[in-house]
């Protein structure tokens, strides 16, 4: 099963049950999925990443965890947790809604966010989202994802991010505007649908008030990392 259709199972059910009328049955599903646990070799250091996502409900209605960040230099540089409650509206599109929480780097923030997560035409796979921070602060983030089946089991993943804030937060090294962008190429090897290894490339920077934040501490705010780890869903 390619990764568009893991993504869009839940739409499709939601779809046949209001077509139906809602004769159909209404399995309660779940998932794990991780889409990036890795190491990465950079001009800064080797750093362990991972991004990795759970849901469960039913057709329409779920609850989803999603959680990313960095461990580097024996210490936790970045963590972020989200709660979110997702409703499908339309076959492939979900809206989600909830809370998330900026645990590294300290101190702790917390965020209302507001998104959408799917499948854009000609397979995007596309998460937007909206934070709404203490004092008015607001933040955005989009990441898309595209895949290129070179055969049935491999598969090259090419993917953007980028985070913008509308003010600084000096006690966090995070400036208001265009924060940070990153873009990357990830080849994977499906030894079964559920588990393949990868490798690749990515590139990060920083921007205005973030990058002058990390250049005030001694850190660089551009890198080029090769990569390499596992992706798996269950």
């Amino acid at each position: 099963m390619k990764k568009h259709q893991l993504l869009t199972v839940s739409a499709l059910f939601a779809a046949n049950s209001v077509i139906a009328g809602g004769m159909e049955d209404d399995p309660f599903l779940t998932m794990v999925k991780i889409d990036q646990f890795e190491w990465q070799d950079g001009s800064g250091g080797d750093v362990l990443s991972w991004d990795a996502q759970a849901w469960f409900g039913k057709d329409l209605h779920k609850l989803w965890v999603k959680t990313e960040g960095e461990y580097a230099g024996g210490q936790t540089e970045e963590a972020e947790v989200q709660l979110l409650y997702s409703r499908a509206i339309m076959p492939y599109w979900d809206i989600q809604a909830g809370w998330r929480r900026d645990i590294r780097p300290a101190p702790d923030r917390d965020w209302f966010t507001v998104g959408f997560k799917g499948l854009a035409p000609y397979f995007f796979e596309v998460d937007a989202q909206l934070f709404f921070g203490e004092s008015g602060r607001l933040g955005a983030r989009f990441k898309a994802e595209y895949e290129l089946m070179f055969t049935q089991r491999l598969v090259l993943s090419p993917e953007v991010e980028l985070n913008w804030y509308s003010g600084d937060d000096p006690d966090t090294g995070i400036g208001g505007g265009l924060s940070d962008a990153s873009a990357g190429l990830r080849l994977r090897y499906e030894i079964r649908r559920e588990f393949a290894p990868y490798v690749g490339i990515e590139w990060a920077r920083q921007f205005g008030a973030t990058a002058d934040f990390t250049e005030e501490e001694g850190g660089d705010i551009s890198d080029t990392r090769l990569v390499a780890g596992i992706r798996a869903w269950f």
